[in-house]
C-alpha cells in the first residue's frame, strides 16, 4: 500500500511539506519521507509510526545504530543507512551553527554544544573541547569511548592533546547513558586530577560538563572549585 493510494493529495507528506514547510509535518511524516516507502499492506507513515513506537520516540530512533535499525521491521540496510545519515547531518548542522564564531564563555552555549554533541550517544563518550586564548574552539577531540557505564580517561592523554593543539584552556564533557546527569565520585576525582595535570602546562580546565539525554550538568555550577566561563 502506498501513500498515493491511501491518502488524498492534501494529506500526503511530500505535498504538505512543499505547501506548508517541514515544520508542519509530524515526526512520523518526516520519518516516512526519509524511508521512502512502506510494506505490503502498510504505507510509509504506518511503518514510521511503528519505528517510532519501537524506539520510544524520535530521540530513541536517533540513538539506534545502523545494525539496530536493520532489526526493526520495515528497515533494510539501505533504509537504515539513510536514516542514520539524516540524523547525523542534522546533528552536524546543529553543532556547526553553535560552533561558528562562538566564544565558549557563555555557559548556556557550552551546555547547548555538549548536549547536541553527546545526548544521543548510546555508550559513554568523553570529549575535550580545546580552546584558544579567546576561548574559541580550536578542536573537538574524542578522548575515549567505552561501555554503558564507563569510558576511561587518562590525564596524560588530555595533556598531550592540549600541547599538540596549543590550547590555552579546555572544557571536558562526557555523557551518562544511564540518564542520570549528576556527577559521580569518580567524575569529581577525574576533574581535579585533570585540572592539576593541565595546570603544569599552563592550560586551564574551565569546566566539566556531563550530559544525560536532554539534561546537562556543569561541575562549575555545582560548586567544583574551577574557573567558570563568564
Amino acid at each position: 500500500m502506498t501513500l498515493r493510494q491511501s491518502l488524498t493529495p492534501d494529506e500526503r507528506p511530500r505535498e504538505r511539506l512543499i505547501r506548508l514547510g517541514p515544520g508542519a509535518l509530524t515526526d512520523a511524516e518526516l520519518v516516512a519521507l526519509m524511508i521512502g516507502s512502506g510494506l505490503p499492506g502498510r504505507h510509509a507513515i504506518g511503518v514510521a509510526h511503528d519505528l517510532l513506537a519501537a524506539s520510544n520516540g524520535l530521540r530513541g530512533l536517533h540513538q539506534q545504530t545502523v545494525g539496530q535499525l536493520q532489526r526493526i521491521k520495515g528497515l533494510g540496510p539501505a533504509r537504515a543507512c539513510q536514516l542514520a545519515a539524516c540524523f547525523e547531518l542534522a546533528a552536524r548542522t546543529s553543532l556547526s551553527e553553535i560552533r561558528r564564531g562562538s566564544v565558549m564563555r557563555d555557559i548556556k552555549r557550552v551546555k547547548s554544544y555538549c548536549r547536541t554533541l553527546l545526548s544521543s550517544e548510546p555508550i559513554e563518550h568523553c570529549v575535550a573541547l580545546l580552546l584558544d586564548s579567546q576561548q574559541q574552539i580550536i578542536e573537538c577531540c574524542e578522548i575515549s569511548r567505552g561501555t554503558l557505564n564507563e569510558a576511561p580517561v587518562y590525564p596524560r592523554e588530555v595533556v598531550k592533546l592540549a600541547l599538540t593543539h596549543h590550547a590555552k584552556s579546555l572544557i571536558l564533557t562526557h555523557n551518562h547513558p544511564s540518564g542520570n546527569a549528576q556527577p559521580s565520585a569518580e567524575d569529581i576525582v577525574l576533574t581535579n586530577a585533570l585540572a592539576q595535570a593541565l595546570a603544569l602546562i599552563d592550560v586551564v580546565l574551565l569546566d566539566h560538563i556531563i550530559v544525560a539525554g536532554p539534561n546537562v550538568v556543569s561541575l562549575v555550577e555545582q560548586g567544583w572549585a574551577g574557573p567558570c566561563p563568564d
